[in-house]
C-alpha cells in the first residue's frame, strides 16, 4: 500500500508539473495577429494554432489529475470537506471549459483555411464571431470562473490543513483568478501569466512530493526508534 501511495503521489505531482509547462507553451506557441484581417486567417490555418490550443486542453486535463492528488493529501485533515468541494468545482469548471477550446482549436482552424481559399475577410469575421461569441461563450466563462473558485478553495483548504506549506496554493489560485482578464492583454503578458500558473502548479507538485517524503521519514523514524521486544 505504501508503494502504491508513493507512486500515485509522484504521478499526480508529475501531472501538475507537466500541466504547468503546457500553460506556458500555449500562449508562447499560439500565433497572434489582427484576427479581423486575412492575417488572422493565416494564423488560424497554421499547425501552431492547433498545437497551442491542444496543449492548453492537455494542461487542463492534467490539472484535474494533479488536484486529485492534492485532495488525497487533504482528505484526512480538517480541511478535507473543503478540499472535496474544491476538487468537484474545479472538475466541473474544466468540463465546461474544454468544449470551447476544442472549437477554438479545430473550428477556427477550418475557418481560417476556408477564408484563405476564398480570400474572404467577411467569411472569416462572420464565422469567427459565430463560433466565439455564440452560446458556448457562456459555458466557457462559467467554466473558467468555476476553476478560479475551485483553485481559491484549494488554497484555503491547503492553508487550513497544516500538512502542506500554507501559501503553496496561492499562486495557482491567483493564476486562475486572472485567467479571463489575461485574454485581453498582449502575448508577452499572456506568457507571463502562463509562467504564474506554471509556478503555482510546480509549487503544488513540490508540496506533494515534500509531504510524501515527510510522511515516509516519520514512518521510518518511528519504526527504527521503536524498542524491540526482549526475550527472557
Amino acid at each position: 500500500m505504501t508503494h502504491t501511495n508513493t507512486l500515485w503521489t509522484r504521478l499526480t505531482a508529475l501531472s501538475l508539473a507537466i500541466a504547468g509547462v503546457c500553460f506556458v507553451l500555449y500562449p508562447a506557441i499560439r500565433p497572434f495577429s489582427d484576427e479581423s484581417t486575412l492575417q488572422g486567417a493565416q494564423a488560424f490555418a497554421t499547425s501552431a494554432w492547433i498545437l497551442a490550443h491542444s496543449l492548453a486542453m492537455v494542461g487542463f486535463i492534467l490539472l484535474t489529475l494533479g488536484l486529485l492528488g492534492v485532495y488525497g493529501q487533504l482528505r484526512e485533515t480538517t480541511a478535507g470537506r473543503l478540499g472535496l468541494t474544491a476538487l468537484v468545482v474545479t472538475w466541473i469548471g474544466v468540463g465546461l471549459t474544454l468544449p470551447y477550446y476544442g472549437a477554438e482549436a479545430f473550428a477556427l482552424h477550418a475557418v481560417g483555411q476556408e477564408a484563405l481559399r476564398q480570400n474572404s475577410v467577411d467569411l472569416l469575421v462572420t464565422l469567427t464571431n459565430s463560433i466565439r461569441y455564440g452560446a458556448a461563450i457562456w459555458l466557457f466563462g462559467i467554466g473558467l470562473l468555476a476553476i478560479a473558485v475551485g483553485t481559491i478553495l484549494f488554497a484555503i483548504a491547503i492553508w487550513r490543513s497544516g500538512i502542506l506549506s500554507e501559501w503553496s496554493g496561492i499562486p495557482l489560485a491567483a493564476g486562475f483568478a486572472l485567467f479571463i482578464p489575461q485574454f485581453y492583454t498582449s502575448q508577452p503578458v499572456r506568457v507571463g501569466h502562463g509562467l504564474l500558473v506554471m509556478a503555482g502548479c510546480w509549487l503544488m507538485a513540490w508540496g506533494l512530493l515534500n509531504r510524501r517524503a515527510g510522511v515516509d521519514s516519520v514512518r521510518l523514524g518511528s519504526q527504527l526508534g521503536s524498542p524491540s521486544r526482549s526475550t527472557k
